[in-house]
């Protein structure tokens, strides 16, 4: 389901589906969309799954000014993972190699003014630490295997 960060509620919007099985999803595509990022995202979602994490899909809304005029603009935080009183916001992005990138999948989570931890995971080789913005920058790699290096920073 979407969750609306700053309202604090679910919104009614066409949801995103996640498969379980990898292998199955392939099949059935044929395997033609071998989209990195959304793989990536898949193995993400069910990881936090298997850790026991509830999941939704977040949406912030966002004033930006384009041409003297303000515009809103609904952003995509791809995870928001609560559990108990703990919850995180993610983002997942395959390459973050220019500063565009990292602009853009750093939008959503700076949007979010609460005191809750806000992660970008990478699918290539990083090393896992806080940005100038205090997001935890963490490899794909260590988010699977060593999942403290993640979440109790």
């Amino acid at each position: 389901m979407r969750y609306d960060i700053k309202g604090k509620r679910y919104i009614n919007t066409p949801s995103k589906y996640y498969f379980v099985d990898m292998g199955l999803r392939n099949a059935r595509l044929s395997f033609r969309q071998q989209e990195y990022n959304h793989i990536m995202e898949n193995v993400i979602y069910n990881e936090l799954k298997l850790r026991g994490y509830s999941v939704d899909v977040g949406v912030i809304e966002t004033s930006l000014k384009v041409d003297g005029t303000s515009k809103r603009k609904q952003l995509e935080v791809d995870f928001v993972a609560n559990m108990g009183n703990r919850r995180y916001y993610i983002q997942c992005a395959y390459q973050m190699h220019d500063a565009q990138k990292r602009q853009q999948e750093q939008s959503s989570l700076l949007g979010i003014n609460d005191a809750f931890k806000k992660i970008i995971i990478v699918g290539e080789e990083v090393l896992t630490g806080y940005n100038e913005q205090g997001i935890l920058i963490a490899s794909l790699f260590d988010f699977l295997l060593d999942p403290m290096k993640t979440f109790n920073w």
